[in-house]
């Protein structure tokens, strides 16, 4: 398990060639995200009234218990070979739940270079094969009473090769957002198709995690050795600037350091974003991460 302020992410892979759970998983998928999952008030009524409903159960309640307290489980199947498990933390104190203790080393690179300023999951994008999408939205809607954020369809979202449509699923508060993609007909294979053909099936295409700083986070991240996509022509920015300026919108940050690092800016009347990629984390091209 690893953690940068309230990011959590654990790591797992088969001790032995036969774990019935995970070998099957990694062969068909590689790496990848097996399971997103959510802190809760109420685990067992949650999966109680998603299973009432007609959602596959994965994991029945199941309370974990260890000297710094309890923490309830449970699990339900959402597209393809993804889980959602419920986490109900009873005053918890522990460093994650129990099982889990503190590592005695410490991550040495942290004492010579400063650590990228990420502070939570942003979002979780869940790519679909063609025709999928409305399905696995409709699926947020019964079985987690999640509702509609945003949409775009083929027309709003599309370039000259291939388009895709989206549909972003949030929780009642709207903490939890889950866009769910689909490809629409293009010239070439869009990347959700390809995506979906590479990790043998609908699954989490790439996690977004936020930062306040983004050219700071970014600029530490690379320090680090991370890549990002590099592939932003300088025709970008200038259609930018020309684009900021028809609206009057004025971008805080340094466009200069922007267009160096490659960083993309989505803009509306309302405001703007700033949002970067990664490359692919392994040689299947099937996740990466966003810092947004």
């Amino acid at each position: 398990m690893i953690r940068n302020n309230e990011i959590t992410y654990v790591f797992t892979s088969p001790l032995n060639p036969d774990h019935p759970e995970f070998t099957a998983h990694h062969a068909k998928h590689g790496d990848g995200v097996k399971d997103v999952a959510f802190t809760v008030d109420d685990a067992a009524g949650i999966y109680n009234k998603a299973i009432s409903k007609g959602a596959t159960g994965v994991q029945e309640p199941k309370t974990l218990t260890d000297d710094k307290g309890t923490v309830i489980i449970a699990s339900v199947r959402t597209y393809g070979d993804t889980i959602h498990t419920f986490v109900q933390r009873e005053g918890y104190t522990g460093v994650f739940m129990p099982g889990y203790n503190e590592h005695p080393s410490r991550e040495a690179l942290n004492g010579v270079l400063p650590v990228p300023e990420l502070l939570y999951i942003d979002h979780c994008v869940g790519n679909q094969r063609d025709g999928e999408m409305e399905a696995v939205a409709s699926w947020y809607e019964q079985m987690l009473d999640f509702h509609r954020f945003w949409s775009v369809d083929d027309k709003m979202i599309n370039t000259e090769f291939s388009s895709l449509r989206s549909v972003v699923m949030a929780d009642f508060d709207e903490k939890i957002k889950m866009p769910i993609n689909e490809p629409a007909d293009g010239i070439r294979k869009s990347q959700i198709t390809e995506f979906c053909e590479y990790y043998g099936g609908p699954g989490v295409q790439h996690i977004a995690m936020r930062t306040e700083d983004i050219i700071t986070t970014v600029q530490r991240m690379k320090a680090r050795g991370v890549q990002f996509l590099a592939k932003i022509p300088d025709t970008y920015y200038d259609n930018l600037r020309v684009g900021l300026g028809k609206i009057d919108l004025q971008v805080q940050e340094d466009i200069d350091i922007l267009q160096r690092e490659k960083i993309l800016v989505d803009y509306d009347e309302k405001g703007y974003l700033l949002q970067i990629f990664t490359m692919p984390l392994e040689d299947r091209p099937t996740f990466f991460m966003e810092v947004i």
